[in-house]
């Protein structure tokens, strides 16, 4: 009786265990910078990973009519081509730091998430500022 008892225990640990960490390994998404991803391109082709850098100067362009964001990321070193549909956050812009989310499909990183750094230094609306009012003062500083 008492080795019936183990016995089932075993087997749910090992079930729990292959859950836990079986699971895990498909599942991590990997920072890469552009360098680390041209070392070792096949092992990154088709797999989700974050993509992070600066956005090079003069490469963004944005088609409105597609929602399409093509721009150049870099790490100083090494360039890689970002595709990203969506619109691109308020605060994306050229020399900028960004993480982007996605797939290495032929040598060109599709992105589906757009991440960007925001400035530390937080400034609260003054008061009788509505959201759109905010939104036209960020628009302006740009």
């Amino acid at each position: 009786m008492k080795g019936k008892h183990l016995l089932g225990l075993l087997v749910v640990l090992g079930a729990l265990a292959y859950m836990i960490f079986g699971g895990l390994g498909r599942n991590l998404v990997y920072f890469l910078t552009p360098s680390e991803y041209l070392e070792d391109q096949a092992r990154y082709q088709n797999r989700p990973v974050r993509l992070g850098g600066l956005v090079e100067p003069g490469s963004v362009q944005y088609d409105k009519d597609t929602l399409t964001l093509r721009f150049v990321l870099t790490d100083g070193v090494a360039k890689v081509d970002v595709v990203h549909k969506g619109t691109p956050p308020a605060l994306f812009k050229e020399g900028q730091g960004v993480v982007v989310e996605g797939r290495f499909r032929e040598g060109v990183f599709q992105g589906s998430n757009l991440l960007v750094k925001h400035s530390e230094n937080y400034q609260a609306p003054k008061a009788g500022y509505t959201p759109e009012d905010v939104r036209k003062l960020i628009e302006e500083a740009k």
